[in-house]
């Protein structure tokens, strides 16, 4: 089972190595302590949407672009779990009355004269 607490963590711990940051500097700008977010790092622990919007504003990161990495990284490990793909329920588009040949058309209508001004 994908836990997305691990993915979380794991994607927050980067986030923190990659600016060469501690756990202390960065759980003193949080305002958490250093257990909470070591735990939270570990996905040992879940982050409150308040928590996690301190951790990314201590990080100077957006937490849209955490959560991207970690929708990819569940993706990545959806795939390798072999987790069926799942199909998308379209709704089917309505069709004029008349049939398809009454559609408007999505190309713009051109005549003569436009392509010879062009």
């Amino acid at each position: 089972m994908i836990l997305l607490r691990r993915l979380l963590g794991d994607v927050l711990r980067r986030q923190r190595q990659r600016q060469g940051r501690t756990l202390r500097e960065v759980s003193a700008s949080a305002r958490v302590s250093l257990g909470y977010l070591s735990e939270v790092e570990r996905g040992q622990k879940e982050a409150s949407s308040e928590l996690l919007s301190a951790i990314c504003d201590a990080l100077d990161v957006r937490m849209s672009e955490v959560m991207r990495e970690v929708s990819d990284e569940l993706s990545l490990a959806e795939l390798a779990a072999g987790d069926p793909v799942r199909p998308v329920l379209v709704e089917p588009v309505p069709v004029p009355s008349g049939g398809p040949e009454r559609m408007p058309s999505l190309v713009p209508k051109t005549s003569a004269m436009d392509v010879v001004a062009a």
